[in-house]
């Protein structure tokens, strides 16, 4: 036979008087904090009645008041209803739970009528209840729509409190600190999870703003609730500009991605594939002809097989003779026309001295062919090139001539018969090596 009794009604260790939790001196009436509480104490009670014990006992009650409480055609209900309501219980079990119920002021019983009635305190209760199992069901990641439900629906009857909105302030805050920490670690998997409770978390913001605009225009509003509902606006604010967080720190991960040859895949494709697995162990099945054989080697040993490699090393080192030589690859030939009508141009440049007006374009590039005028054009650039004067040859010997190229956004027309037109430019010696010039395309060919 199984037992139903229920041991809210047995007095425990526990249920001491409220002064032995608190030091010698101080009265619990002393502690602000305290007298909401003992204010909210029927409803506390009920919340107790409810709650204490296992969870197979608090899931029957719930069950219960909440049968009992859905049926709204009718304000009372007897005991024969109950019984048909809930025939799939076993009647000494539902008699325990009514028997708590009615003694802890969430079912009232009407001697006279012989019916039972729920008290408001119950459908208070309930009505919590359920908002916190809707929550729980729609799978808010960000877990504020409870929050902001509770802020909107006081705020709308006007009587929002400053601890709703220091609860609602916190969680943004927690959300804050969680998604920092994720951009933080440099992890790929905890940013995209972070990013998706974030706009989770920027939708219930978005509708949750027009609520805290209206609490700091509410006139009736005192001073504390108005300095939460702004340190709520402030944290909003802070949580929306983290987009740009998020972006930067997915684009870095993004640039640092390592990808697989020419396949494709990266490692976190790899990743994601592995996460997916339940069984990591199990990829390694058949695909080892012999299992690994360890070898254990003391200290003594590892230093004796250290040394010996090291000596063999220098050994072979100094035994070992130089390689031959080799002819270098012939890359240029000496002959070039290129190169000889680089140094005949040196020559002309090198005899431009300091002090002069400027030696135009034309006179430096002509007269040549468009061949030989292009590439003396496209040596210009060369000039007061540090990287290039740092080298050796001819280009570098260029590139540390004290010349300045000066050049207008301007044409001229030559009579030439391979040149139709060319840049109104010149160069002009100066005192200073590093000058870098302005590099243009100078010359146009006559069609």
């Amino acid at each position: 036979m199984q037992n139903f009794s229920d041991d809210a009604h047995v007095q425990t260790g526990d249920d001491l008087a409220l002064q032995t939790y608190f030091k010698a001196g101080i009265s619990p009436d002393d502690v602000s904090a305290v007298f909401p509480l003992k204010r909210a104490q029927p409803v506390l009670q009920a919340f107790t009645a409810l709650f204490h014990g296992g969870f197979n006992a608090v899931l029957l009650r719930l069950l219960v008041l909440r049968e009992l409480a859905a049926d709204v055609e009718s304000p009372s209900l007897t005991r024969a209803d109950i019984n048909a309501k809930l025939a799939y219980l076993e009647p000494e079990a539902l008699e325990t739970v009514l028997s708590r119920l009615r003694g802890n002021g969430l079912l009232a019983w009407d001697s006279g009528a012989g019916v039972y009635r729920i008290t408001p305190t119950a459908r208070n209760v309930m009505a919590a209840l359920e908002s916190l199992i809707q929550v729980e069901e729609h799978n808010d990641q960000a877990e504020m729509s409870y929050m902001l439900t509770q802020v909107a629906g006081a705020q709308a009857v006007g009587g929002v409190s400053v601890e709703q909105l220091h609860h609602l302030l916190g969680r943004l805050i927690e959300l804050t600190e969680e998604f920092s920490d994720a951009i933080a670690s440099g992890s790929e998997f905890q940013l995209r999870a972070a990013q998706k409770k974030w706009h989770t978390a920027c939708d219930w913001v978005e509708k949750g703003s027009k609520i805290i605009h209206a609490i700091t225009h509410d006139e009736r509003a005192d001073a504390a609730t108005h300095k939460a509902a702004q340190a709520i606006g402030r944290a909003q604010s802070a949580l929306l500009n983290m987009q740009g967080m998020f972006s930067r720190a997915l684009n870095q991960i993004e640039r640092q991605r390592v990808h697989l040859g020419q396949s494709g895949l990266s490692t976190t494709d790899i990743k994601t594939w592995l996460l997916q697995k339940d069984d990591l162990a199990a990829l390694a099945d058949q695909a080892l002809a012999h299992p690994v054989t360890p070898l254990f080697i003391t200290p003594s040993e590892m230093i004796d097989v250290a040394e010996s490699e090291l000596l063999s090393h220098r050994v072979s080192a100094l035994a070992g003779a130089l390689p031959t030589g080799e002819n270098a690859v012939s890359i240029a030939n000496d002959n070039d026309d290129a190169l000889h009508e680089l140094d005949h141009w040196l020559d002309l440049l090198s005899n431009i001295e300091p002090g002069e007006k400027g030696v135009p374009l034309q006179d430096l590039l002509l007269p040549a062919s468009f061949a030989v005028a292009s590439y003396r054009a496209s040596m210009l650039p060369l000039l007061g090139d540090p990287n290039e004067s740092a080298l050796q040859g001819a280009t570098g010997t260029l590139a540390r001539l004290p010349l300045i190229f000066q050049s207008k956004d301007k044409m001229q027309k030559l009579n030439d018969a391979q040149l139709a037109a060319i840049s109104i430019a010149s160069l002009v010696a100066a005192p200073r090596a590093d000058d870098t010039p302005t590099a243009a395309s100078p010359i146009q060919e006559t069609p």
